[in-house]
């Protein structure tokens, strides 16, 4: 039984990987977008609950929606952070196609 074929049908990227360099690679790419999306989820959630609570007069509701955006920014701000020495420690290492 041919588990490639399978379960990945044939064509995937997980089939055409050659190496533990590539895997490594095809994760950071795979959790670098997956990050920003989440982080986005975050913003959209954190600035409906500040247009929501804008007209209540129950002060939690604004101040748990300042913690999630605080929460996206620092969040942006990790995952920015660790992008960059990624792609400084690859620079160093002469490996062009770690990420992106």
């Amino acid at each position: 039984m041919d588990i490639g074929n399978t379960f990945f049908g044939g064509t995937s990227k997980f089939q055409s990987l050659s190496s533990i360099g590539e895997l490594v690679s095809l994760f950071l790419n795979t959790a670098f977008v997956l990050s920003g999306l989440i982080l986005l989820f975050f913003f959209i959630m954190g600035g409906i609950g500040m247009i929501s609570s804008a007209g209540e007069s129950d002060p939690q509701k604004a101040e748990q929606a300042k913690k999630t955006i605080s929460s996206a920014v620092l969040g942006f701000v990790i995952v920015f952070t660790s992008y960059w020495i990624v792609k400084l420690i690859s620079s160093l290492l002469g490996i062009d196609t770690l990420i992106f």
